[in-house]
């Protein structure tokens, strides 16, 4: 695969680390613009906002648009097989987890074309019922992207890939073998969406049930939990842009046990300020 000598190489001994969050002196109610950074983005609003109406803008161009400010986003690598045993793999960025309990996660799938046909990936699910998610770490981003190639329903992206498949438990798509993390799931529901304006259905949504998570135990950590800085996890970005996790910091959630008393001597004062 052809790379861009323009810019520099990939540093692979880039370690992340948590540090302290951006403005850990924060108190109840200060204004962004108290801060200097704050202060500094505050500023870029004077340049001005562009209204996009999605209802009439072009949908190559809303694509693009909402693509590069939904950011960033996760990446279900799917593996699927069709009712002729055709074994699939493909990735997609419009995915997320809905619930642990049960455990769901949904996964996205546009045709290709609005008056098309499903994608292989929705088409087998609907038809054969399971699917396994993959996360995608930075090791084997190249074998991922690879089988986002516009293959033939009846091509397997699996050679290509240089990927190694894994016999799942519950349901018969192979998961990734060099995934640190993977899921095996049962079709849930799957919604076609159609577009209000046109009538065409778009877009499929899938709801997936985990019938089996697969984790490496190298990547977890003393609690149990899978460690960012190991699992090396990579997300989308717009355009054809990935991203890797950087630093990371932590932020409790405040808790009104704790806080409750603080916040209303907070408002009080703020109702005496704004009553004087």
């Amino acid at each position: 695969m052809s790379t861009n000598s323009t810019v520099p190489p990939f540093r692979h001994d880039f370690v992340p680390q948590h540090t302290d969050s951006p403005n850990p002196s924060f108190v109840y109610g200060r204004k962004v613009a108290k801060t200097e950074e704050g202060s500094r983005w505050v500023e870029g609003e004077k340049a001005g906002w562009k209204v996009v109406d999605p209802a009439t803008e072009e949908p190559a161009k809303l694509y693009a648009l909402m693509i590069s400010g939904i950011v960033p986003r996760p990446i279900a690598f799917v593996s699927s097989v069709s009712e002729d045993g055709v074994e699939n793999l493909a990735p997609f960025s419009w995915f997320n987890m809905v619930t642990h309990n049960p455990a769901m996660i949904s996964v996205s799938c546009s045709n290709l074309s609005p008056a098309g046909p499903l994608k292989d990936t929705a088409h087998n699910i609907k038809t054969t019922k399971g699917f396994t998610v993959n996360i995608i770490s930075e090791p084997f981003v190249e074998n991922a992207n690879v089988t986002s190639l516009d293959a033939p329903a009846t091509f397997s992206e699996w050679p290509i890939s240089g990927l190694t498949k894994e016999p799942s438990t519950h349901v018969k798509a192979p998961r990734v073998k060099e995934s640190a993390f993977s899921m095996e799931c049962e079709l849930f529901h799957a919604h076609d969406i159609v577009n209000p304006t046109s009538g065409k259905h778009t877009t499929t949504l899938i709801l997936g049930l985990v019938k089996a998570i697969h984790v490496r135990t190298d990547i977890m950590n003393e609690r149990g939990v899978v460690d960012f800085a190991k699992f090396k996890p990579v997300g989308r970005l717009g355009d054809i842009s990935y991203a890797r996790v950087g630093d990371a910091f932590r932020l409790p959630r405040p808790a009104w046990k704790l806080e409750g008393e603080k916040i209303q001597e907070f408002l009080k004062g703020l109702e005496e300020a704004q009553s004087a």
